[in-house]
């Protein structure tokens, strides 16, 4: 087999998912075609699932119902309804850190709005979504390929945008009905273990094509963290702090040994570049997954605008090889 498996894969990082979706939209919009139709494998995890699925999905004439600047409306108009903004009188703000952060019944709104009753076989392209089931302790990761060839496995994309999105402590565990022996799947976020799925994505592709000689992985953040943890702070945190912070370490974590492996596992041939990262720091925005101000929105939409031209030769290059 002498075609490039071209592959592209999304960080999660909640309304930071504004940033890739900006990105995306400005592909469409040099290359004049959609996302479906210039991958052959599209991997998310959390808001980058979302992404994913959004862009894989069908419309009239099997034609993607979401183009990339769709979807940058849906954080413009729809994060707050995931993320409600509450006013917490003493007794809330104390339940909080008991109980979930938002209520499900938002985002469930937005994801039936979006995906209706698609499922993951009518994906335009191969699509990858990862999430984590806690009962079993183990990965789940949502693939439109076996969902053609098994119909247990066929499941709603609302679901699976649920399932990929249920962040720990800012949404309920999602539980999935199955049919068999499985019963239900117990999920999670993928951010659990693959807050950047590119490898996730890289290995499915290999077993895939087991033929294909040459790959082409681009790889989308939602923004790096400017807030460096310092030693003396962190000797003395207890519980309640670790809590707030250990989500955040963990999605940083991976998406940074995810991309040192990338790098490793397609290096640059001559002037071929094989691995693609698109990556900014949220020097000027908030990190906070879930800071729905419109402010915040604006501030992420500038950092992706200056990403893009910063990265102007690099996505010239990239597009050209996305049309061969």
């Amino acid at each position: 087999m002498t075609k490039t498996i071209k592959i592209l894969s999304i960080d999660g990082g909640g309304v930071r998912g504004i940033i890739p979706a900006m990105l995306l939209a400005e592909i469409e919009l040099l290359i004049g075609r959609r996302i479906s139709e210039l991958f052959d494998l599209i991997a998310g995890t959390s808001t980058g699932g979302i992404l994913a699925l959004a862009l894989t999905k069908p419309g009239a004439n099997s034609e993607p119902q979401y183009s990339a600047s769709d979807l940058i409306k849906l954080y413009e108009e729809k994060c707050e309804v995931i993320f409600p903004k509450k006013k917490w009188s003493k007794i809330q703000a104390i339940s909080r850190f008991i109980e979930t952060k938002y209520p499900s019944e938002g985002i469930d709104s937005v994801f039936e709005e979006y995906f209706g009753s698609a499922r993951l076989k009518d994906a335009l392209t191969d699509v990858l979504v990862t999430s984590y089931d806690f009962e079993r302790q183990c990965p789940v990761f949502f693939k439109s390929s076996e969902a053609r060839k098994s119909p247990d496995l066929d499941f709603f994309m609302k679901d699976a945008a649920r399932a990929t999105s249920a962040v720990p402590a800012y949404f309920e565990p999602f539980k999935l009905e199955t049919k068999g022996i499985t019963e239900y799947y117990a999920l999670l976020d993928g951010l659990i273990f693959a807050g950047n799925p590119a490898m996730c994505a890289y290995v499915e592709a290999i077993n895939t094509y087991p033929e294909a000689k040459d790959f082409l992985v681009v790889s989308l953040g939602t923004g790096q963290a400017k807030h460096r943890q310092i030693y003396e702070e962190v000797k003395e945190w207890g519980l309640l702090q670790w809590g707030r912070n250990l989500l955040d370490m963990v999605l940083h974590g991976t998406t940074v040994i995810v991309n040192h492996q990338m790098r490793h596992l397609l290096p640059t041939v001559g002037d071929s570049t094989r691995y693609y990262r698109f990556q900014t720091k949220l020097d000027r925005a908030n990190e906070q997954m879930d800071d729905t101000d419109p402010a915040n929105i604006r501030t992420l939409k500038l950092l992706a605008e200056e990403m893009i031209r910063e990265n102007r030769q690099q996505l010239d290059y990239l597009c050209n090889k996305l049309t061969k």
